[in-house]
């Protein structure tokens, strides 16, 4: 973020940062956890994401604890169905995602869940809170050269990562994207979810151009069907389809 502050982004012609182009997240391999987690799915070791708070843990309230860890010994991620990712994992899931940028919106499209997601920069207030969607409601304004997205409406079906980390539906998702430098994003988002959580806490991670490639294709998924014949045999061992959360009363 030193960086960035020394840093004179290309504009566009509404004289905002240019964010367009593609862009991958190189420090999350295959998106297994946001937290600090060993080698093992097939997947390398990976680093928290989380930088506040500083243990790098995902601040659940005790009875969402327990469910984060039986999650993945009950249940299959949402996305292996081809479900929306959700917010924050479009951001830093598998594959490249292609961000296009318009005075009114900013578009960014997924190469992997073939996902579309429209922030309006309009002014326009959030849809009415009874609407729940599995990528939520996202309305963005400029703070200075950040573009800042306040995502709302969330229905709370989505895991954040392979491991069940999760929110509920009343989570509340703030996106900061900075360019540090022509081909470096400084992605950070903050979630509160009162539900779940005991604090808010923030992510943070880079997301490099991809500067080999300037085509995504779109993955052959639809929403309901197993990508991988793994699912079938995880079905016949008894794991479920996450129905989302309930929160104790």
């Amino acid at each position: 973020m030193a960086k960035a502050k020394a840093f004179k982004p290309r504009t566009g012609p509404d004289g905002h940062p240019d964010l367009q182009g593609l862009w991958d997240a190189p420090t999350v391999p295959g998106g297994q956890s946001i937290e600090e987690h060993r080698a093992e799915y097939g997947f390398g070791a990976t680093n928290s994401k989380i930088i506040d708070p500083a243990d790098g843990k995902v601040p659940y309230q005790p009875w969402a604890a327990a469910q984060r860890k039986e999650n993945p010994d009950h249940y299959i991620d949402p996305y292996a169905f081809c479900f929306p990712t959700g917010e924050p994992r479009q951001m830093y899931n598998a594959g490249s995602r292609r961000i296009i940028q318009l005075p009114d919106t900013v578009t960014i499209l997924s190469e992997r869940g073939h996902l579309s997601r429209i922030v309006l920069m309009d002014g326009r207030p959030h849809a009415g809170a009874d609407i729940k969607l599995w990528m939520g409601d996202s309305r963005g304004h400029w703070e200075g050269n950040t573009l800042v997205v306040d995502v709302t409406n969330l229905n709370g079906r989505p895991w954040f990562d392979l491991l069940g980390h999760f929110g509920s539906d009343a989570l509340h998702v703030v996106e900061r994207l900075t360019l540090v430098d022509a081909n470096t994003i400084d992605y950070e988002a903050t979630l509160e979810d009162s539900k779940v959580y005991t604090r808010p806490f923030t992510l943070a991670l880079p997301l490099v151009r991809n500067q080999e490639y300037d085509e995504i294709w779109e993955e052959g998924c639809h929403e309901g069907i197993s990508i991988t014949p793994t699912i079938s045999n995880l079905r016949s061992l008894g794991y479920k389809f996450y129905p989302g959360t309930t929160p104790p009363k």
